[in-house]
């Protein structure tokens, strides 16, 4: 016990011993200035100053830009760059699945694999009667009122002139039909004959979306139209547009021919698509 008290006197008396730290002038050994220390305050400020380093060095690499400079931390500049890339690449994605979606389409057209409706226009005139029934569609005072106020209004605007929509639908070619339009033995198309090399004109106007060869049906031309409508023109001899055109109605777009393996002579295999759905030509045009 008392060596154990002897050795904790010795001790502190070594941590609470008095040192003078002297600072000389080398070339006249003039006293500069001085220091009175003892261990345990050279300890303690040691540890005070080593504290004191780690919080400086941690908020520096924490909340200013010289944290960049440091491996494994990335720039808020690539931060921002990454999550523009991000949102870039999800909207690429989407509007890949829409082209995708949208060449899908087209390949039925051209494959003819897709399902039969009944469409014509004594069931559209017909759906919208039944539809029309049980409408009132007299104005009520307050409408009548609001009507006449926005008229007032516009009656001189020249941006809100109204223009009317014509939309007409013209035979490609004339000519006899050599086969109608069967949903059930998959013939999405009326085959018209006609002279070899005659002109083939666009339906209506629109957007040329595919114009290729094909080994079936030879040379293939197919347009957009308003109102989600495809026309399409197989076996001509010749196409006189490409992918991407625009094209008024009644302009020349192909030639008769008898291109392709699925074909007996020169004939236009026409084709009607509304909504992804096939129509029967024959009640839309007159090709005689």
């Amino acid at each position: 016990m008392a060596k154990k008290e002897r050795r904790s006197k010795k001790i502190k008396k070594k941590l609470l011993h008095k040192y003078r730290l002297v600072v000389l002038n080398e070339a006249t050994f003039e006293e500069r200035f001085s220091f009175k220390l003892n261990r345990l305050n050279v300890f303690v400020f040691s540890t005070i100053f080593a504290v004191f380093l780690i919080v400086i060095t941690t908020v520096l690499i924490a909340f200013t830009p010289l944290r960049e400079y440091i491996p494994g931390y990335s720039s808020t500049a690539l931060k921002k760059r990454a999550v523009n890339l991000t949102y870039k690449t999800d909207s690429l994605e989407r509007a890949l699945d829409i082209n995708l979606q949208y060449l899908a389409s087209i390949k039925k057209v051209l494959t003819g694999d897709v399902k039969t409706v009944d469409f014509n226009r004594d069931s559209i005139l017909e759906a919208a009667q039944n539809d029309a029934e049980g409408i009132d569609y007299v104005p009520s005072k307050e409408d009548s009122i609001l009507r006449e106020l926005v008229f007032q209004e516009d009656k001189y605007n020249p941006l809100t002139a109204s223009e009317e929509v014509n939309f007409v639908l013209f035979p490609p070619v004339k000519g006899a039909i050599s086969e109608n339009y069967n949903p059930e033995s998959k013939h999405f198309a009326v085959d018209i004959v006609t002279i070899k090399n005659s002109p083939v004109k666009a339906t209506a106007d629109g957007t040329i979306i595919f114009a290729d060869w094909t080994t079936n049906t030879g040379h293939v031309i197919i347009l957009k139209h308003n109102n989600n409508l495809i026309s399409v023109y197989k076996h001509n001899a010749s196409l006189n547009k490409e992918q991407g055109d625009l094209v008024k109605a009644g302009e020349v777009i192909a030639t008769v021919g008898n291109s392709g393996e699925l074909t007996t002579g020169p004939h236009l295999h026409f084709e009607l698509w509304s909504d992804g759905y096939p129509i029967n030509p024959t009640n839309f045009i007159d090709f005689d």
